[in-house]
């Protein structure tokens, strides 16, 4: 397919040769569908409509489309008929590169971007985003995106982040405002009494969920890693530890937490008796791991999308961060000592950092959830601290959290047997799971510990006294 440039008012189009249309992947991509008398008229609609980026046209007929589209999300097929075309706009950065953010009268009678009433500025028209270069269109369900507005939110598509804190690929909202979760959970490990089979957990602590919804848990008692395959709840897989309690580089001692590292493929333990962070290859026929950091007091870990570890120290109280070989860190939260002051913890315990390296901690005892921002000499109260107690304005003990893409934080209320979910600056937290007192059935909880959320925002908790991993399954 051949194709020449023409100049039609402030655009540049390629038109094919005829006997071609345009198949949009999507039907909401189609946005005019009338009939014009030229090939000209039809571009210049195209031309003066923001949401047009591709158009075509039959001079048989006279009919005239226009989509909401490139050739990344359609493409040119071959037409019934013989008189039909189609024009692509093209784009450059120097398209905008000029205007974007810039007042208002740049980007006057502009096809490429408008004026924001918001904040008075040049931006992207609706359904388009700045990539730093252009405003490309906004991307569909399942699209590889890199970063938070790069799909139509207008349908409900959002830039998924996993746990790793990388972006991943566009897809419904995992976890909505008004999300809700089934009553009752579905045990998906464990759940065969306290125990050190493979069908059993003792102590489950720490939970990490891979982008497949293998389920990876610090079984803590058993001095063990175990993992189990998402859609085989009968057995797990012991894949690090599982030689007795010890200090030698082939066990572990009451691991309290887990994560994967995908850059190495590689288990990050915290052992927590053993007072260390190991690394413990995933390859199989792996039978010891290898020192990373020693004479820490960890309890959680966290890893952020530069790569960086973070790990809390329940005796320094403090969350320091340690990039590559480094085993002496920078401190980024507390190290106050211990107490209830901004600056401080009573049992800095599980971490989760954001895409700008804020930190979040569950400060146990101190019954609250504290973000420290980056580079700040204090934290602030998310959750929490209005003392133990099981009201929606307080915690007991909290533990593992986790912060969705709309930045709302949910975290396990350990003394309270829930998961509760706390909005952005609210003052109380709404229960999501359980929440009915301590016990064994499928709404209950019997001192919960870990928790993950899978892409398509089902929620994993570790029942600890129960032995057993749970599943509630969004609404």
């Amino acid at each position: 397919m051949s194709s020449s440039t023409h100049a039609i008012y402030s655009s540049t189009l390629s038109l094919s040769l005829q006997g071609y249309e345009f198949q949009p992947q999507y039907g909401v991509q189609l946005v005019f569908n009338e009939t014009a008398q030229s090939l000209i008229l039809c571009s210049a609609a195209c031309n003066q409509n923001p949401s047009c980026r591709i158009f075509d046209y039959d001079s048989s007929s006279h009919r005239c489309r226009l989509f909401e589209a490139d050739l990344t999300n359609g493409a040119i097929i071959a037409a019934a008929s013989q008189t039909s075309i189609v024009g692509s706009m093209i784009l450059s950065a120097s398209l905008y590169a000029s205007m974007y953010n810039q007042s208002c009268s740049a980007c006057q009678e502009n096809r490429y971007q408008t004026c924001s009433s918001t904040t008075n500025t040049c931006q992207c028209p609706g359904n388009s985003y700045w990539n730093g270069s252009m405003c490309p269109l906004q991307l569909f369900e399942n699209a590889t995106c890199s970063q938070i507005d790069a799909c139509r939110s207008d349908i409900n598509l959002s830039c998924i982040i996993n746990s790793y804190g990388e972006f991943t690929q566009c897809l419904i909202v995992n976890i909505s405002a008004n999300a809700t979760w089934t009553r009752n959970g579905v045990t998906i490990a464990g759940g065969n009494g306290v125990g050190g089979a493979t069908n059993q957990l003792n102590y489950p602590f720490g939970l990490f969920l891979d982008d497949d919804q293998t389920v990876v848990i610090a079984d803590m008692w058993n001095h063990r890693v175990m993992q189990w395959k998402n859609g085989n709840t009968t057995n797990g897989q012991v894949f690090a530890g599982g030689n007795g309690a010890g200090n030698g580089l082939n066990q572990l001692y009451c691991p309290t937490d887990v994560l994967i590292d995908k850059e190495t493929d590689s288990l990050i333990i915290c052992d927590w008796a053993n007072q260390r962070v190991v690394r413990w290859p995933r390859r199989s026929g792996t039978i010891q791991g290898e020192i990373l950091i020693d004479n820490i007091n960890c309890y959680g870990l966290a890893m952020d999308k530069q790569r960086y570890l973070y790990v809390s120290d329940y005796v320094k109280q403090e969350v320091r961060r340690y990039q590559g070989c480094d085993k002496i860190g920078i401190l980024v939260a507390g190290g106050n000592g211990q107490g209830g002051g901004l600056n401080q913890f009573n049992w800095s315990i599980y971490l989760f950092v954001d895409r700008q390296q804020n930190v979040y901690v569950s400060d146990n005892y101190n019954n609250r959830v504290m973000k420290w921002n980056k580079g700040a000499i204090e934290g602030i109260v998310v959750a929490g601290g209005q003392g133990a107690g099981s009201a929606l304005t307080q915690l007991s003990c909290p533990l593992e959290l986790f912060i969705d893409t709309l930045g709302r934080l949910y975290v396990v209320d350990q003394g309270n047997h829930r998961v509760m979910r706390w909005a952005q600056g609210a003052t109380e937290g709404t229960v999501i799971a359980c929440g009915n007192g301590a016990g064994a059935g499928a709404n209950e909880f019997n001192y919960p510990t870990g928790s993950s959320f899978d892409q398509h925002g089902n929620l994993y908790v570790a029942d600890r006294n129960n032995a057993r991993v749970q599943r509630f399954s969004i609404e």
